[in-house]
């Protein structure tokens, strides 16, 4: 057994006060503290530097069956995080190890090694095993590659193309021989980083219809692959534009996360019938057997700049609740971190 000294007792962490009613706010989360357990065999206690709070975890803050579990009241958050080992009970983990796991929203945690990765901090910083070397970049790529079946000369089309999996998307698919990739996104700022980032079009949806300026964007000749963050009129717009044969990748809808009523579906899904086209929804946990292929090729492209990241860091826990709030308004670019 490896330990440090003065290891501490207790965490503070952040809990669901009380499940949102539309737009989360303030007052449904709370800043506590709880006793930590001690370490049983097999088992690390980790001091998490950096938590991830992601779109995905406005659903599980309603009290509804989904994919994941929901949230449960008066009870620590959970989700990824990136941390320290400062004491260890298990093989294969020592002090010092920059682990991977699952018990973000608090400072410190006692988890089984077996449920934690080590981060190669040798192919890049340990933040980027939270964004693109970690779930975000297996989202992006397995989205792109596996479930869209992107293939070279293929036109692109990435909505929420600023945030931590969209810009992603579209540098893949200009490192894979993209014919062209347009991206949306809601400032002119975020819009001015697609460019740089390589992006051939880019437009603020909030300055037009999205269904008119993807229309330009694409110059006439359509577009062969959708990979969906937002839902909505952007869908509806995509499903426009694609040429027959086309496909999309249903990643996300975040235009409807905080919706407290039924949203309406694109008006015109009737053309997937006489286009052909493959609308495909998907989890990262269903890509896992992609997991080392992605790692290989996306370490390559972080090292030629063929791939670059963006991350917005929140500093302290108890600004959590509030980077996650920020995150649904579209306030980040790249990946939303909060450092600890």
């Amino acid at each position: 057994m490896s330990t440090t000294a003065a290891l501490p007792t207790s965490t503070r962490e952040i809990r669901l006060a009380s499940r949102p009613a539309g737009r989360p706010a303030p007052e449904n989360f709370r800043l506590a503290e709880s006793t930590l357990p001690e370490l049983a065999e097999g088992q690390i206690l980790v001091r998490n530097r950096y938590i991830s709070v992601d779109p995905y975890m406005r659903g599980r803050m309603n009290d509804v069956k989904s994919y994941s579990a929901p949230f449960a009241l008066d009870a620590a958050l959970d989700g990824g995080a990136l941390g320290e080992v400062i004491a260890s009970r298990a093989d294969g983990r020592k002090v010092g190890d920059a682990v991977v796991h699952q018990l973000g929203w608090r400072e410190f945690a006692v988890l089984d090694a077996s449920a934690t990765t080590v981060a190669r901090t040798d192919l890049a910083p340990a933040s980027a095993f939270l964004g693109a070397m970690g779930m975000t970049g297996l989202t992006a790529y397995a989205g792109l590659l596996k479930v869209a079946e992107f293939k070279p000369g293929d036109a692109v089309f990435v909505s929420g193309a600023a945030g931590a999996v969209g810009s992603l998307v579209g540098q893949i698919a200009k490192a894979m021989g993209a014919s062209r990739v347009i991206g949306s996104a809601g400032t002119p700022g975020k819009v001015a980083r697609l460019l740089e980032l390589g992006f051939d079009a880019a437009f603020n949806y909030r300055d037009a219809p999205v269904r008119d300026q993807l229309k330009a964007a694409a110059g006439g000749n359509g577009i062969d692959v959708y990979f969906d963050n937002v839902g909505g009129d952007h869908l509806e717009a995509a499903l426009a534009e694609l040429n027959v044969g086309g496909r999309v990748a249903m990643c996300g809808a975040i235009s409807q996360y905080n919706a407290t009523e039924a949203t309406p579906a694109p008006r015109n899904l009737m053309l997937a019938i006489g286009k052909q086209l493959t609308l495909r929804g998907f989890l990262v946990g269903g890509q896992r057997q992609h997991s080392v292929e992605f790692a290989e090729r996306m370490s390559t492209w972080l090292g030629d700049g063929s791939v670059r990241y963006d991350e917005t860091v929140v500093d302290g826990l108890e600004n959590a609740p509030q980077a996650f709030m920020d995150l649904l308004d579209g306030a980040n670019t790249g990946k939303m971190l909060v450092r600890l």
